[in-house]
């Protein structure tokens, strides 16, 4: 089933009426309609308000041998998992909608801490998703605390028959299959159902309620470097500072252009507080941009864009609520709304123009506008639906929009789910247009012009001699793109230390671009790149003075917390 809230890939067996199909899944939310298909010889239906079991629940596949497991200190098996309720989360790290449901899942395993056990099985969409090294990097960004094992070739997805991201299949204490679910919004389902198996396993006395220790990779890597999974950086060339979200640290970095410290903006720990800089919290902030003495940063997890007030040393909210938009019809407005009072979902990048700063909303696939004058926003490109398509800018289609960019006419996209870029008027007429990319699965490293090119996963983009740069993220490249002929080239680089072993980039995410310098958010390597654009050479910024926050409690092993 594909839900409104999730990602289907494509099937051979695709007919006619699947886009029918689709659009009127997409308003099942709109009537609060909540369906929960099970699975049994009955083929019945379980609505959230009025559950139905069917007469026989099928024995859950096994897991198959020789797969990479995280979070645990060897591969699961069911024997493993017996007198558990258990839910299987099928996702894949690019996705928007999976990142969406963690905190739900996080929700549930604190719930039923003794009787839960949730396992993500990672089923990739992109190639670079495939590796269990980039998994595990995902893993520790998101901080997810349960086992998760790489099914890089779909072979647990195909055998309990899933088609869509994010999927949810519960099984019994018992072992088997009773039901699924998919997309969005499906705490309230997912936890009826759990504690109706809790009370049904007790009743039968089939329910282990001895809690199960992971061994979490995160008490090894701790977050114990300067910078944890940096998302992206800006410059501000009138103070020659820096600007770097230490997106799992939840905390703004702010360097002179050589690295050394100037402040930190932030308590380290996730949290939603505003106050001076020591105080206030971020929970994985992204995008940023810079008007006067203000920096606003889209908070990603909270929902919301911060103001950080450089003059006076205080951050404050003024967008978003600090909670997910959830109403559906909240993204196909086009009407300015109070900033403050408007839920937000996902904003991930910021870029200013004049007066106006446009947010790539990474959660409504569109493109806002908040205007920090009067204090309100509003959706400026893009209908709400998840795919890529040209028109005017109502009636165009992103997909997880996540980088930004600007010259005197145009908004540019990296259009990260669609591995494409966008080209936007920023006076609102005309169409928007598409000057690589065709599709939410296409993708792939190809350079070229036009319709022959391949990018994959791209997040960041930046402006540089009338070209754009990218940050080709999930193949470790920066590429040049001429946005008037749409050519596209790899900018072949080397180190600046030979000695130096090993990528140069590791899914990079952020660009700022200071003269003929390039500096680079170096994502899953935990630095800052700095990219020489005249001698073509990379080196490291030496970050002097930043130290890391002290270590979450939750990232310590069991027996070493206070």
């Amino acid at each position: 089933m594909n839900a409104p809230d999730s990602q289907t890939p494509p099937k051979s067996s695709f007919r006619w009426w699947l886009p029918l199909l689709a659009f009127m899944l997409f308003l099942l939310p709109l009537v609060a309609v909540s369906i929960y298909k099970m699975r049994g010889e009955t083929g019945k239906v379980m609505l959230a308000n009025g559950m139905q079991e069917p007469a026989v629940r099928e024995a859950a596949p096994e897991f198959p041998d020789k797969m990479d497991w995280i979070n645990t200190s060897g591969p699961l098996k069911k024997k493993d998992l017996k007198g558990k309720i258990v839910i299987l989360d099928f996702w894949t790290l690019c996705c928007i909608n999976c990142i969406h449901i963690l905190p739900d899942l996080a929700k549930l395993e604190k719930k039923y801490a003794n009787e839960l056990v949730v396992i993500g099985v990672h089923s990739a969409k992109f190639e670079n998703e495939k590796d269990t090294k980039s998994i595990r990097k995902a893993v520790l960004r998101y901080e997810i605390a349960h086992p998760v094992v790489n099914d890089a070739d779909h072979k647990i997805w195909d055998a309990y028959s899933v088609n869509s991201w994010p999927t949810f299949v519960v099984l019994d204490a018992e072992g088997k299959v009773v039901g699924e679910t998919s997309g969005e919004g499906n705490y309230e389902v997912l936890d009826r159902v759990v504690a109706k198996l809790v009370d049904e396993a007790k009743a039968n006395k089939t329910l282990d309620a001895k809690p199960i220790r992971f061994d979490l990779v995160r008490y090894r890597e701790t977050g114990d470097t300067s910078l944890f999974f940096p998302g992206k950086i800006v410059a501000n060339e009138k103070t020659k500072q820096l600007f770097i979200t230490d997106s799992t640290h939840h905390r703004v970095v702010v360097t002179d252009l050589a690295g050394n410290k100037e402040a930190i903006i932030g308590t380290g720990s996730p949290g939603f507080k505003d106050g001076k800089f020591e105080e206030a919290q971020f929970d994985d902030p992204q995008g940023m941009t810079i008007m006067g003495d203000f920096v606003f940063v889209a908070d990603r997890k909270n929902h919301a864009i911060r103001a950080i007030n450089m003059k006076e040393k205080v951050v404050s909210t003024v967008a978003g609520t600090g909670k997910q938009a959830a109403d559906p019809l909240a993204r196909l407005q086009d009407r300015a709304t109070t900033a403050t009072k408007t839920a937000l979902n996902s904003p991930w990048d910021l870029y200013a123009v004049g007066s106006t700063i446009f947010v790539a909303m990474a959660g409504h696939h569109q493109i806002w506008t908040f205007d920090p004058v009067k204090g309100v926003v509003a959706p400026f490109a893009g209908d709400g639906r998840e795919n890529i398509k040209d028109g005017p800018h109502s009636l165009a289609r992103f997909a997880q929009p996540s980088g930004l960019t600007a010259d005197k006419d145009f908004l540019y996209v990296a259009d990260s789910e669609v591995s494409a870029v966008r080209k936007v008027p920023l006076n609102g007429q005309g169409r928007v247009t598409t000057i690589v990319g065709s599709g939410l699965f296409d993708f792939g490293d190809k350079d070229g012009t036009g319709d022959d090119v391949k990018i994959q996963h791209a997040l960041g983009i930046a402006m540089h001699g009338g070209k754009l740069l990218l940050a080709d993220t999930y193949n470790s490249k920066l590429k040049t793109i001429d946005p008037k002929t749409r050519e596209v080239t790899t900018i072949e680089l080397k180190t600046a230390a030979p000695e130096i072993k090993g990528p140069l980039f590791s899914e990079p995410s952020g660009l700022a671009v200071v003269g003929d310098t390039v500096y680079v958010t170096d994502t899953n390597a935990h630095r800052i790149r700095v990219v020489d654009l005249k001698t073509k050479t990379v080196s490291t910024l030496l970050l002097k003075g930043v130290e890391p926050p002290p270590p979450q409690k939750e990232w310590l092993p069991p027996k070493e917390k206070k």
